[in-house]
């Protein structure tokens, strides 16, 4: 694709995606070769950006293009979050790199406050992966890690308030009820998933501006119109498996990339340049490539999620 074509589809995409409210998901091919790990928006790398509308903040746009807060403000760091200038350029995302996990079910990495769904394959068309940022547990009531599945879906449901929140929100001078009926005022939102690990969820919620950002006790929150397009697809007994890599590390077409997001506070490792270099290691077969210095400080220091390329392996 020549420069010209490239500017125009940019153009195009942004066009395209600024006109509606609220994004249609997006739906990543995943690569043809098993062993990458990079998915992308468009065929080339793209530094996609938006402009900023009168009267609309920095979470306005993350919701309209499916980012959770911390990645606008992360992706934006000298943008005012509450009154961006009209017409400032906003910096977007269209390629991440998969968490290092079975590509089968949900995944949940909890650094990068994102969901993945891969769904099975259809004949005659290509494998995908669908992605939503989502909100997780707070410090002292830590999301789970591991594996497990889900057990059961609820449209419109009710909320019976554990024992713990209760007493929570009874200090704060905000008592719940025994049962919180369905409706715009349940914090569950429409739709609630649940996980075979007791008293968790993925669900709705009636506070979207919060989706992004560790703020619950422990369950998973989306946007609702994103759980609104997951729920249909997502089955009963589908496996579920949560991670905690703010590192990823990943081949695409012979280049090595890295993405590095902030660590959960409570899990930030010892050293992180060591943990950069053991998973570039590893993604490597066990030798150390000869890396780029520069970005891998550069993906380090500024820890805003994006994958830049750090080696690139050459054919002879």
């Amino acid at each position: 694709m020549n420069a010209l074509n490239l500017s125009l589809k940019v153009l195009l995409a942004c066009t395209l995606s600024s006109a509606s409210p609220i994004a249609s998901a997006i739906s990543f091919l995943l690569p043809n070769n098993p062993q990458d790990s990079l998915i992308r928006e468009f065929e080339e790398s793209i530094n996609k950006q938006t402009i900023a509308a009168k009267d609309e903040d920095l979470l306005d746009i993350a919701r309209r293009f499916d980012l959770g807060q911390n990645e606008i403000i992360r992706l934006n760091p000298k943008v005012d979050r509450w009154l961006p200038t009209d017409g400032e350029q906003i910096q977007l995302q269209s390629e991440r790199l998969l968490p290092d996990a079975p590509r089968t079910g949900l995944v949940l990495n909890l650094p990068e406050f994102r969901l993945y769904y891969f769904p099975k394959t259809q004949a005659n068309k290509p494998a995908s992966v669908i992605t939503h940022p989502i909100s997780i547990g707070r410090q002292d009531w830590d999301t789970p890690l591991g594996q497990t599945k889900i057990i059961a879906k609820k449209e419109n449901p009710t909320w019976t308030p554990p024992e713990s929140i209760k007493k929570e929100h009874a200090a704060k001078g905000d008592p719940l009820p025994d049962v919180v009926p369905a409706g715009p005022d349940n914090p569950l939102g429409l739709y609630a998933i649940r996980l075979e690990v007791p008293g968790y969820l993925i669900h709705s919620t009636n506070k979207p501006f919060g989706v992004g950002m560790r703020v619950s006790h422990g369950c998973i929150r989306m946007y609702p119109e994103d759980i609104a397009r997951l729920f249909p697809l997502i089955k009963v007994n589908t496996t579920v498996t949560i991670v905690n890599q703010a590192i990823k590390v990943g081949w695409f077409r012979n280049n090595l990339y890295i993405e590095v997001h902030p660590a959960l506070e409570g899990h930030e490792p010892d050293n992180l340049l060591d943990q950069a270099l053991d998973l570039i290691e590893q993604a490597n077969n066990g030798v150390l490539p000869v890396i780029s210095g520069a970005a891998l400080r550069n993906a380090l220091t500024k820890k805003q999620g994006l994958p830049i390329k750090i080696f690139e392996k050459l054919e002879f």
